[in-house]
C-alpha cells in the first residue's frame, strides 16, 4: 500500500464517490480508480461496491477505512518529527474547545512554552465531539476541554480544572437587581459565544436545561464579544466566573440570580495511550495540574473579540 493509494481510498470513504474524491485531491477520476484497483488487488478484497443508495463497503473495506486515516496521520506525524529533529525543535499540536481556547489557553500555553526553548505549541479550536477522531488520526497530539460523552478506548482522559459558568447582565438591565424565574429567562435575549453551537460542555448543558428556543439565542464570533454586548444591556450572557470577575467588581456586569445558574463544569485532557505519543504531551498533562498552570489559566487575559476566529484559529507559541 502506498500513501497515494490510501489517500485516494480515504477520500472516497469521506466523500462517497470517486468523482468527489478526485476533485478533492485535484487528480483525475482515472487516477483515483487506479489507486483503488491496486489496493483491491494487493488486499484481495473488493473494499466496496456501488449501489443505488451509494457505496456499500465490505467488512475489509470498513476496516481499511478506519486504518487509512490513522496511517496517513502517522505518516504526517513521522515526517514532522524527522523535520523537527533536523531543525532541533519540537512541535506540540493542541486542540481545544472554544471556551477553553479563548479564556484559559493563552496564559497556559504561553507559560508552558516558555519552559522549553526547543518547543513550539500550535493551538487550534475544535468541537469536543471531534477530539477522538483528531487524536486517532494523529491530526493533533492532545485535546483540552470538556470530556465528550464517548471516548475511544485507545484514548486516556484526565480532568485537570473545575470551573464555574455564571449568568451576567449589564448594570442597567431589568434583571440586574432582582431574581428571575426560569420562564422569564426563556423570554430574554441570550448573547452566546461559539461554544453554544456544540453538544458537549457546560454552555450547551445550561441551554438544554432552560429549554431555550433558538429565536432567543444570538451567537457571536467569540465569548468576549457576547459579554461586551451584555455590558450594553443587550441581553443575558454566560461567562466563566474567573473571566468576568473584574467586570463584576467594577460594576460593568451584574451577576444573575436565577436557576439553573451558576453551573459547574470540568475541563479534561485527552491523549492517545502508549509510548508513541510525543514526550511533550506527557509534559503538558503533568503541568496542567500544577499551581502555576492553574493560576495562568484563571488569570489569562485571553484574546480580544476581534482576534478570536473559532473556525480557523491557529496560534503558535515558541
Amino acid at each position: 500500500m502506498t500513501p497515494a493509494q490510501l489517500r485516494a481510498f480515504a477520500a472516497v470513504v469521506r466523500l462517497g464517490s470517486v468523482k468527489a474524491a478526485a476533485a478533492d485531491l485535484s487528480v483525475s477520476e482515472a487516477a483515483v480508480s487506479t489507486h483503488i484497483a491496486r489496493l483491491r488487488g494487493e488486499l484481495g478484497d473488493k473494499l466496496y461496491a456501488r449501489t443505488g443508495a451509494g457505496l456499500a463497503f465490505t467488512p475489509g473495506g470498513l476496516r481499511l477505512a478506519g486504518r487509512a486515516a490513522e496511517l496517513l496521520g502517522l505518516q504526517d506525524r513521522t515526517l514532522l518529527e524527522v523535520s523537527q529533529a533536523g531543525s532541533g525543535r519540537r512541535l506540540l499540536r493542541v486542540a481545544a474547545s472554544s471556551l477553553f481556547a479563548e479564556h484559559a489557553a493563552p496564559g497556559l500555553i504561553e507559560l508552558f512554552a516558555s519552559r522549553a526553548d526547543d518547543l513550539d505549541v500550535e493551538l487550534s479550536v475544535q468541537c469536543p465531539e471531534r477530539f477522538s477522531t483528531l487524536l486517532l488520526n494523529r491530526a493533533v497530539d492532545v485535546a483540552l476541554g470538556p470530556r465528550p460523552a464517548e471516548v475511544d478506548k485507545a484514548i486516556s482522559a484526565a480532568p485537570f480544572l473545575n470551573y464555574q459558568v455564571v449568568g451576567v447582565v449589564g448594570a442597567r438591565h431589568p434583571l440586574a437587581t432582582r431574581h428571575a424565574s426560569t420562564s422569564e429567562l426563556r423570554q430574554q435575549t441570550w448573547l452566546l459565544g461559539p461554544s453554544a453551537t456544540g453538544r458537549t460542555g457546560i454552555v450547551p448543558t445550561v441551554l438544554r436545561r432552560l429549554n431555550l428556543d433558538e429565536e432567543h439565542q444570538r451567537i457571536f464570533q467569540s465569548h468576549a464579544a457576547a459579554l461586551e454586548e451584555a455590558k450594553h444591556g443587550k441581553g443575558v450572557a454566560l461567562g466563566l466566573s474567573f473571566a468576568v470577575a473584574e467586570d463584576l467588581a467594577r460594576g460593568d456586569l451584574k451577576r444573575l440570580t436565577a436557576p439553573p445558574l451558576p453551573a459547574k463544569g470540568v475541563w479534561s485532557s485527552l491523549a492517545l495511550d502508549g509510548p508513541s505519543a510525543p514526550a511533550a504531551v506527557s509534559e503538558l498533562i503533568r503541568f496542567l495540574t500544577t499551581p502555576g498552570a492553574i493560576q495562568a489559566m484563571q488569570r489569562s487575559a485571553g484574546v480580544t473579540a476581534g482576534r478570536f476566529r473559532p473556525a480557523i484559529h491557529v496560534t503558535h507559541w515558541s
